[in-house]
């Protein structure tokens, strides 16, 4: 195995080498990777007004700012893109400004879009319904709340063809069976995959195996009689 691109025996965003290698590294083991973040981008311009306010959570080096930089820029919105780990901040390049912070404890100003790109499923469980709350009651009208994420595995013959997709689309794109498995073990306790209720109201634009994309909408004000 290259050590460049050496998995951790325990995951943490802090080490250094997986901060260094994390773009290539994320695409070697989730090949539609690339696909969904441009369609976050298509998305972010539906949903950013002239002026808009923007967060990023989880923001790693800027993926989701990148993709979004156009319309962020022609619209003259602002983007908070937040990211916990200093060894990940010092590589961002997606722009707007960057805070560095735990977003389960951040106090959210009222916003048109946020972007959670794989970012919940590594946060602590008992922290998580709270921070979508407080998500869903920061989006303005018009505005949206963005979550892309792996979800808890289902039972049975179903849920073992789900787990086979993922293990077959990541050697497809090119990840041995060592680093697939070196990966999983590392992983635990790390990420842990949200329940799939988390994401109930929310409406789904991409699914694939055990990873899900939803888009939740603030119901629409009721007006005075």
């Amino acid at each position: 195995m290259n050590d460049k691109t050496r998995i951790p025996d325990h995951w943490t965003f802090a080490d250094e080498n997986v901060a260094e290698h994390f773009d290539e590294h994320v695409r070697e083991q989730l090949p539609w990777y690339d696909m969904v973040t441009e369609a976050v981008a298509v998305i972010a311009r539906h949903y950013i007004p002239e002026g808009g306010r923007v967060y990023d959570v989880g923001a790693s080096t800027g993926n989701i700012g990148r993709a979004i930089s156009e319309t962020v820029t022609h619209r003259n919105a602002e983007l908070i893109a937040i990211e916990p780990e200093q060894s990940m901040a010092r590589r961002y390049t997606g722009g707007g400004k960057l805070e560095i912070a735990d977003a389960t404890s951040y106090e959210f100003e009222e916003y048109d879009l946020c972007v959670c790109f794989l970012s919940v499923m590594f946060m602590p469980v008992a922290d998580r319904a709270a921070l979508v709350r407080r998500l869903r009651e920061r989006t303005r009208q018009g505005g949206a709340l963005v979550i892309i994420d792996k979800v808890q595995q289902s039972a049975g013959v179903y849920g073992s063809i789900l787990s086979r997709l993922t293990l077959n689309a990541k050697m497809r794109a090119g990840a041995n069976s060592e680093r697939i498995l070196r990966k999983e073990l590392s992983l635990a306790g790390a990420q842990i995959p949200i329940d799939p209720r988390l994401l109930v109201g929310g409406r789904m634009f991409f699914r694939f195996a055990d990873f899900v994309g939803v888009i939740f909408e603030p119901a629409a004000g009721v007006p005075s009689p």
